[in-house]
C-alpha cells in the first residue's frame, strides 16, 4: 500500500517542481514532511496512522531526496557517474549505520520508536544543512568551469517552462530507446539488488537450513561488501569508463551468482556473497547516471520517469514471492541467474561515450 499509493503521489513531483527556485522550495517542503512522517511513525498508536505515515513518506522522500539528486546532476553535468558513485556510497554508509543505530538504541533500553525519533533528528539536521546551503546554478560544479554561463542560462530558461512542456518531455523520453534502456536496466538490476537482499535471509534459513544467526551475518556481510564496492568505484571511475565497469561487473556477477547458489559450505557461500555484493554495487549509481545523461537539461523528466519505473519495479518482489510459492524459494532465486546476462545484453546496445 505505501509503495503503490505513495509512489503514485510521488509520480508528478519532477514535472511540477521543475528547476531553480521551485525545485528548491519543493526540496525544503519535502524535507519538512519527511521529518514529520518519521515522527508520525514513532508516535503511531494505530495501524491506520502507521500506514498513513509510510504512504506520506514516499512523496516526501521523492521531494527531499530524489530532487536533491537531480539538482546534483544539474550542478555536475560532466561528472554524473562520479557524483552518483558518491551518492551511492552515502547510501551504503547508511545501510551499515542503520542496524548499528538500532542496536545502540536497543542496548540503551529504547525501542524501535526511539530509533525513528533519532532518525527524525538526523533528517532535521540534513534539512537544516540543505536550507543553509542555498541555491546553486546548474553547471557550477563542472570540473573545468567551461560553459558555466551557458548552463546557468539554460537553467533559467528551464525554470520558466510551464509544467505542460516538462510533461511532454517525459512522454518524448518514453519514445527514446536510449532512455528506456536505462529505465529497464535499473529495474532488472534491482532484482539482484534490493529484491535479492529482501529474500536472502529467508533463503539461507529455509532453503540452505542455516541458523538465523548465520543469515543475519550474511546480511551484514552483504552490506559491508556493498560499502567496499562503492568505495572502490569512486577510485576506479577516475581511471576506467562507466560502461567498462558495468560490463566487467555484470560478467563477474554472471559467474558469481550461480556460484553463490551452488557452492557448499557456510564459509565459501559467505565469501561468494561478499564478492558478488561488491561486484553488483556499481550497478545502481552508474545506471542512474546514464539515465540522467540520456536526458541532458531534463533532470525533472528523469525524476518522474524513475518514479514511474520504480512503481513497475515494485512488482519484482511480488513476482519472486509468487514463484517461490509455486515452485519453492530455491527455484525462484535460481531464476535470477538471467539478471546479469540481461544486464550484459542491454548494455551491449549502448554506445561508448
Amino acid at each position: 500500500m505505501p509503495l503503490l499509493a505513495g509512489g503514485l503521489l510521488e509520480l508528478p513531483l519532477g514535472v511540477l517542481a521543475g528547476q531553480g527556485r521551485r525545485r528548491r522550495l519543493a526540496i525544503l517542503g519535502g524535507g519538512v514532511v519527511f521529518v514529520l512522517t518519521l515522527l508520525g511513525v514513532a508516535s503511531a498508536r494505530s495501524f491506520a496512522v502507521l500506514v498513513g505515515a509510510f504512504v506520506a513518506f514516499y512523496p516526501a522522500s521523492g521531494a527531499f531526496v530524489s530532487l536533491t539528486q537531480a539538482e546534483l546532476m544539474d550542478t555536475w553535468p560532466d561528472r554524473h557517474a562520479q557524483v552518483m558513485a558518491r551518492w551511492e556510497l552515502a547510501g551504503s554508509i547508511g545501510a551499515v549505520a542503520g542496524p548499528l543505530l538500532l542496536t545502540a538504541v536497543l542496548a540503551s533500553g529504547g525501542g524501535w520508536r526511539d530509533a525513528y525519533l533519532v532518525l527524525a533528528v538526523l533528517a532535521a539536521l540534513a534539512w537544516l544543512g540543505r536550507w543553509l546551503r542555498g541555491p546553486q546554478a546548474a553547471g557550477t560544479g563542472t570540473v573545468a568551469g567551461a560553459g558555466t554561463d551557458e548552463a546557468a542560462d539554460a537553467s533559467g530558461e528551464a525554470e520558466r517552462l510551464p509544467w505542460t512542456v516538462r510533461a511532454r518531455e517525459v512522454l518524448e523520453a518514453l519514445q527514446d530507446w536510449g532512455t528506456v534502456r536505462w529505465l529497464v536496466l535499473l529495474q532488472v538490476a534491482d532484482l539482484l539488488g534490493d529484491v535479492f537482499t529482501g529474500f536472502l535471509a529467508l533463503y539461507l534459513v529455509d532453503v540452505e537450513h542455516l541458523r538465523p544467526a548465520i543469515a543475519a551475518l550474511a546480511i551484514a556481510i552483504r552490506a559491508g561488501a556493498c560499502l567496499a564496492g562503492g568505495s572502490a568505484l569512486i577510485v576506479i571511475l577516475e581511471r576506467v569508463g562507466d560502461l567498462t565497469v558495468l560490463r566487467a561487473t555484470a560478467a563477474a556477477a554472471a559467474v558469481l551468482y550461480p556460484g553463490f547458489l551452488l557452492v557448499p559450505g557456510v564459509a565459501p557461500k559467505l565469501a561468494m556473497l561478499a564478492v558478488l555484493s561488491a561486484a553488483s554495487a556499481p550497478w545502481y549509481p552508474l545506471l542512474q547516471a546514464r539515465l540522467y545523461g540520456s536526458l541532458p537539461g531534463r533532470s525533472s523528466a528523469a525524476v518522474t520517469l524513475s518514479s514511474a519505473a520504480g512503481l513497475a519495479g515494485g512488482l519484482g518482489p511480488l513476482a519472486v514471492g509468487l514463484t517461490a510459492q509455486a515452485f519453492g524459494l530455491g527455484w525462484a532465486l535460481a531464476g535470477l541467474v538471467v539478471v546479469p546476462l540481461a544486464v550484459l545484453a542491454l548494455i551491449a546496445t549502448a554506445r561508448r561515450t
